[in-house]
């Protein structure tokens, strides 16, 4: 079995995965490992799992090299850390590939290899990123807009009657009360961004057909109503990572 960590600035995903898909997944905070606390939950986590090996992708540079030594410490293996030079699957038409979180390439490599290219992953955590991938298989870019509860908090933090919420489907149009009109903000503005973004992506990589694939906390719930969404995959970053590791020289 192999070890995943896709550590986020809020979450640390946690996977378990064999030869052919990741067949377990947890969440811890992130912050666990500057409390000392997430040695003890990766190893509750994985039980008695034998390992073959460890990788990982994150964006919180001070948590990477806590993940490395907790593999070392207590499994004795080497953990392969996600970059640039280490990245198989899809190639990098983008002008500064060090700047390129990581996860970010994860979700690339997965979507190309379940969905082909051109095609384009929107993973929603802190922020709503869009990874695109060209025709040619190569990781072109994307984009960064601020995550729903994000922007919701935000609105919670700089105003004096804005309530915190949280987020849920909601159909109404037009909000009877605070807490409704936010969220009605939320939902349905962010499909409609969602929407517009991926009909000027399709424009820009001349696609008729361009498979989008969600991830990340409110995936299910955003795209629901979005028939342009083609498939939702909470575990696409850390599938993205088994394929990594997996297509190292010397793995089966």
């Amino acid at each position: 079995m192999i070890l995943l960590f896709d550590i986020g600035n809020t979450h640390t995903h946690l996977g378990l995965a064999n030869n052919q898909r990741v067949l377990k997944q947890a969440n811890i905070a992130t912050a666990a490992w500057f409390k000392g606390d997430a040695g003890r939950l990766v190893k509750k986590f994985i039980g008695h799992t034998n390992l073959e090996g460890a990788a990982l992708c994150s964006v919180v540079p001070r948590a990477t090299p806590k993940a490395i030594q907790t593999v070392k410490r207590n499994w004795k293996l080497a953990c392969l850390t996600l970059t640039p030079k280490t990245l198989s699957g899809v190639g990098i038409d983008y002008p500064k590939p060090n700047t390129i979180g990581p996860d970010r390439l994860a979700n690339a490599v997965a979507v190309v290899h379940h969905f082909g290219a051109p095609s384009v992953v929107v993973d929603f955590g802190t922020a709503v990123t869009f990874d695109v991938v060209n025709a040619q298989g190569n990781y072109i870019g994307g984009i960064i807009a601020p995550g729903l509860a994000a922007m919701t908090d935000y609105l919670h933090q700089k105003t004096a009657l804005l309530p915190k919420i949280k987020i849920h489907e909601v159909n109404a149009v037009v909000g009877k009360n605070t807490r409704q009109a936010m969220l009605i903000g939320a939902v349905h503005g962010y499909r409609g961004l969602v929407r517009e973004l991926i009909v000027k992506l399709k424009k820009d990589l001349r696609a008729h057909r361009l498979p989008v694939v969600a991830t990340g906390g409110y995936a299910r719930l955003i795209a629901a109503k979005l028939p342009e969404i083609t498939a939702v995959d909470p575990l696409l970053t850390l599938e993205g990572l088994r394929l990594v590791w997996r297509n190292q020289p010397g793995q089966p």
